[in-house]
């Protein structure tokens, strides 16, 4: 099992560019972080077919200068993925493209349908005829069976109908689409470049393909950009509150990314500077659990004085090893990914900043690497509140029973990963920090408050 919440999906479009499949390459991998199980690339030119390649892997594994070059067209949108709805098989890796009576739409969805499992039922006993486990598929078959006049009709039919969380982009090889869910879970991006508009999960994505921001996309809206520019129209009505995840923030996002109004980093380094105004340990060096550690221990650091090392070096080209000792090396999943420094840790007592602890068995295994090699106390510091439930809006996550502070006291996950002290981030430290309430933020993993009712299904897979 993994020790961990895994990525959810990205997604980027681009209209009005010859170098349209291109641009989507690099969003692609601006992003990769998002989803490292498959990716895929639609194109076109206005009013042809698809040109389109998908594969399992990291988006390096997938496309090649040769593939690329087959992906001729002006349009073309893209995805990465992890799965949180559907097996992980190639049939599931999107964009999916359809040639229907209206015409052509190829469509890719970060988030999660948490009532697709009602609606394929529906759907099936209809007489339609499903590829693939994914829940966006059903999107592409609500759209086919609607009968309403104009797209933009059967678009605001369809996702009356939908709940959950869902950032999308779609072509119809005349225009492109974009549009979040009325809660504005999950991040999308508008963004222009010299020629052309493009439509991203983050914006650290337009920064490598040379875009400029433009705006986020509101939720509940839909952006239609064609040959003359782009349309605003709000397509579904919007509550007075939102629910951005706020884990975005705490983990998923990259740290040069701006959503949900805020730089993450900034929030990020929030999260620890007021971690460190609830905290009044006294230590000799603070240490991050990189990579999503690191902003956070800095701002521990500077508001607490405590100075900054790393004391932990992450190995970034991993990948998978042939060779797995199962007795010779102990914890040697942790210990291929992460090795302490001897010289920062030895003698010192060690304050260590991670983003999370989901099951403990890491946490448990870095505490133990870091005692050997001579810390003379450890304490584990964690820059959110303690993860208590699982999340059902675009994150594969533990279930209920799965995750170490849904069933244990703050003691009892102490001892466990035998730290000497414990202590995470406070829920009004988190909100603080993220410059918003309860009202603004998703904060369901941390306290059971889901804001979308799910159907049985969900329950089912908790």
């Amino acid at each position: 099992m993994i020790d961990g919440f895994h990525d959810e999906c990205g997604v980027a479009a681009v209209y009005g560019n010859s170098e349209a499949s291109n641009h989507v390459y690099l969003s692609l991998y601006a992003f990769q972080h998002r989803g490292q199980e498959s990716a895929g690339i639609a194109s076109c030119f206005p009013g042809e077919r698809f040109t389109s390649h998908r594969g399992r892997g990291l988006v390096s594994e997938v496309f090649d200068e040769k593939k690329l070059s087959e992906l001729k067209g002006s349009i073309a949108i893209g995805h990465n993925r992890y799965s949180t709805s559907g097996k992980a098989i190639l049939e599931n890796a999107q964009p999916f493209s359809i040639e229907y009576a209206r015409g052509r739409l190829s469509l890719a969805h970060n988030g999660n349908l948490v009532n697709s499992h009602h609606l394929r039922r529906e759907l099936e006993q209809k007489g339609a005829i499903f590829r693939t486990t994914n829940d966006s598929e059903v999107l592409l078959h609500l759209i086919a069976h609607n009968r309403h006049d104009t797209f933009i009709d059967v678009l605001k039919s369809v996702f009356s109908r939908v709940r959950g969380a869902y950032s999308i982009v779609m072509t119809d090889s005349e225009r492109v689409y974009g549009m979040r869910d009325p809660l504005g879970i999950r991040p999308l991006i508008l963004g222009e470049l010299e020629e052309g508009l493009v439509l991203v999960s983050e914006s650290c994505a337009l920064d490598l393909m040379g875009a400029s921001f433009v705006r986020e996309v509101n939720p509940g809206e839909l952006i239609v950009i064609d040959g003359k520019g782009y349309e605003s129209i709000e397509l579904l009505p919007v509550p007075g509150n939102t629910a951005h995840c706020i884990f975005e923030f705490i983990y998923f996002a990259r740290p040069d990314s701006y959503q949900f109004g805020s730089y993450v980093h900034d929030v990020r380094k929030e999260l620890g500077r007021t971690l460190a105004r609830e905290d009044s340990t006294e230590a000799d060096v603070v240490i991050p659990v990189p990579d999503s550690g690191i902003v956070p221990t800095l701002g521990y650091s500077q508001e607490s004085g405590v100075p900054f090392e790393m004391g932990l070096i992450r190995n970034h080209y991993v990948g998978r090893t042939f060779i797995e000792p199962r007795q010779s090396i102990r914890h040697f999943g942790v210990k291929i990914k992460l090795n302490p420094v001897r010289s920062i840790i030895e003698g010192k007592r060690v304050i260590v900043i991670d983003d999370s602890i989901v099951r403990g068995t890491t946490s448990r295994k870095i505490i133990k690497m870091i005692r050997d090699c001579g810390a003379k106390e450890v304490h584990m510091r964690i820059a959110a509140p303690p993860t208590i439930c699982p999340c059902f809006y675009g994150v594969d996550t533990p279930t209920r029973t799965e995750l170490i502070a849904h069933n244990h006291t703050l003691d009892q996950i102490r001892t466990y990963i035998t730290a000497d002290t414990l202590q995470y981030l406070s829920h009004e430290g988190m909100f603080a920090s993220a410059k918003g309430g309860k009202e603004m933020f998703c904060s369901a993993c941390f306290d059971g408050d889901y804001p979308v009712p799910f159907d049985e299904h969900c329950h089912m897979q908790d």
